[in-house]
């Protein structure tokens, strides 16, 4: 019984020789059909998932949806709320809104020099409600900022959501900065401008609050808004679409648009007051390219040389503080709160 056992083992199935025989056949076979072995799995990667991946959150398109209409809501709830506070402060901000009106029109001898009031409800629009909406814009923009980045960060990496504190700080600083630009430098060059127009010649300015307050607008906004250029470059240069170099190849065409910007959101057509405008924009247009240079530059390990570079802005401002200096002390210039800032 044990010797046919045994013979019907070595009879159905091959020994250790014939298996590799058996194996050796048929990859032989497989060579000549033209396939090829399958090759082993490669390791799974140490961290257990891919480092691009990492932290990022996964939403379909409707989650995408119901996140901006709560971005959006609570964006408006806190302007809402900032206006409220601001209507307690509503003759004191008109007050200085109206004063480059005031200061524009001593400086071309219209006297009295005030704004007019044409319909019972012009003052009400403008200075209860208007005017604290619009300093509302500017004291949440902090806020306005948060939602939006609580907006975008989903679709960073963990490491690109360190910007957050950064990036509303920043862009918040440039806006108010931005604004603070155009009350003192812009919109006083450009208002004077423009109600000079025709004096002299039996022309005289009658500005109304509304009229006076929408041009404000425009060019308090406009400008607020393109202070934010680094801002949108950086962060261009975050999600990859831009680099650094794309934007010093085409820094001639992006100079062409500042250009033409500034001419859309000037209020006068006279050259001087373009360049005014124009030359922060491409001082802040490379600001950008810089800021975008370092985010490159930590993607790829590298350090920039801060202690060399900030040795070198320092004797800069050493040198205009000295120029300064001996304008005030040497030759009679003192400051003034607006433009050029500094009168013989």
């Amino acid at each position: 019984m044990s010797s046919f056992d045994d013979s019907q083992r070595g009879a159905g199935a091959p020994g250790a020789e014939g298996t590799s025989a058996i194996s050796g056949a048929i990859e032989k076979v497989r060579q000549k059909m033209g396939g090829s072995s399958v090759p082993p799995a490669p390791p799974p990667p140490p961290g257990g998932e891919d480092d691009d991946d990492e932290g990022m959150v996964r939403m379909s398109f409707m989650d995408h949806l119901s996140e901006l209409r709560t971005r959006i809501l609570r964006a408006i709830a806190g302007i809402i709320v900032a206006a409220v506070a601001c209507l307690s402060f509503s003759y004191p901000l008109w007050d200085f809104v109206s004063k480059p009106a005031t200061e524009a029109l001593k400086s071309i001898n219209v006297n009295p020099p005030e704004l007019v009031m044409i319909t019972p409800m012009e003052g009400f629009n403008v200075i209860w409600f208007k005017l604290p909406l619009l300093c509302a814009i500017f004291v949440a923009s902090p806020w306005v900022l948060y939602q939006v980045w609580g907006f975008i960060s989903p679709g960073l990496y963990r490491r690109e959501r360190r910007w957050a504190a950064p990036f509303i700080l920043i862009s918040a600083g440039l806006f108010i900065l931005g604004g603070i630009f155009a009350y003192f430098v812009v919109f006083r060059f450009g208002l004077t401008f423009l109600l000079g127009i025709g004096m002299g010649h039996y022309v005289r300015p009658m500005v109304t609050i509304s009229e006076y307050f929408d041009l404000f607008v425009n060019v308090i906004l406009g400008v607020g808004l393109v202070f934010e250029l680094p801002v949108l470059i950086f962060f261009l240069t975050l999600l990859r679409i831009l680099s650094p170099a794309f934007l010093l190849r085409h820094s001639r065409y992006a100079i062409l648009g500042i250009f033409i910007a500034a001419a859309i959101i000037t209020p006068t057509p006279d050259v001087f007051n373009l360049m005014l405008f124009a030359t922060p924009m491409c001082l802040l247009f490379y600001i950008g390219i810089f800021a975008s240079y370092l985010l490159v530059l930590q993607r790829e390990g590298r350090r920039f040389p801060w202690k060399v570079f900030s040795l070198i802005v320092l004797g800069v401002l050493i040198i205009l503080g000295g120029v300064l200096y001996m304008a005030i002390t040497k030759f009679g210039y003192h400051l003034v709160p607006n433009w050029p800032f500094l009168i013989h």
